[in-house]
């Protein structure tokens, strides 16, 4: 059991280490989209990233509305990250 959950501690923090990338990420698209005038929330980006997902968790043997739900989160949070400094339209 305690090698089981040294594993899962080490997963859990590469998970925690590509969320930090992932937030750069969306940091940089604050400054593009301002740049060409683009709003935080763009529906059919998001539709596109849920169904990417989706259909990567099902290839990958995950329950696809457990990585919906997770990525809907994570995609909720990162359109309020960008609309403290991209005005909604």
């Amino acid at each position: 059991m305690v090698e089981l959950r040294r594993a899962i501690d080490t997963l859990d923090m590469e998970l925690v280490q590509l969320l930090r990338d992932r937030a750069a990420y969306i940091d940089r698209a604050v400054v593009l989209k301002q740049r060409i005038g683009w709003p935080a929330r763009i529906a059919s980006r998001v539709d596109e990233v849920v169904d990417n997902v989706r259909r990567r968790a099902a290839a990958e043997g995950l329950d696809p509305s457990l990585a919906e739900a997770l990525w809907r989160r994570i995609v909720d949070w990162s359109i309020t990250r960008e609309a403290r400094d991209i005005p909604e339209h």
